[in-house]
């Protein structure tokens, strides 16, 4: 988080934890928030993996808060790439409510001669999450069960 005016940089940061791995999150908006979580949990998923934009999906998810629907949003983006072999790159929010968001996803098939998966992620947990608006913009820490 910033303070004393310094605008605040988008971005995460992995967390360590006895037996899963979390993100500290931050971004400008809520929409931002949710497009840089997905970078975060590939990021865990294969370090910078070179992800071209060849393929897109459309996901549309509901939720009774925004903190379920945080866990929704990456536990969908988990399946795509767990079930799918799709690799998330980019992130487009159309709409993002308190319980509901609508987003584009491009990427690609996974490709074992251009991806080397490094950890493998089993679910996205509910432990100490956090997700909420900050002075300096919005917020989130989430773990992983790994």
């Amino acid at each position: 988080m910033s303070s004393g005016g310094v605008p605040m940089q988008q971005g995460f940061e992995v967390i360590e934890h006895p037996s899963d791995l979390g993100l500290d999150i931050t971004a400008e908006s809520r929409e931002g928030l949710f497009s840089e979580a997905v970078h975060g949990l590939l990021h865990v998923i294969g370090g910078d993996l070179p992800i071209r934009s060849a393929d897109t999906r459309r996901i549309h998810l509901h939720a009774p808060d925004v903190q379920a629907l945080f866990v929704r949003w990456l536990s969908e983006i988990l399946y795509l790439y767990d079930g799918e072999k799709f690799l998330a790159g980019e992130t487009v929010v159309h709409r993002l409510t308190e319980h509901e968001i609508e987003a584009t996803v491009r990427g690609e098939r996974l490709n074992p001669r251009r991806h080397r998966v490094a950890l493998d992620v089993k679910a996205v947990t509910y432990h100490q999450l956090c997700v909420e608006q900050t002075s300096d913009g919005w917020h989130a820490r989430v773990f992983l069960d790994i």
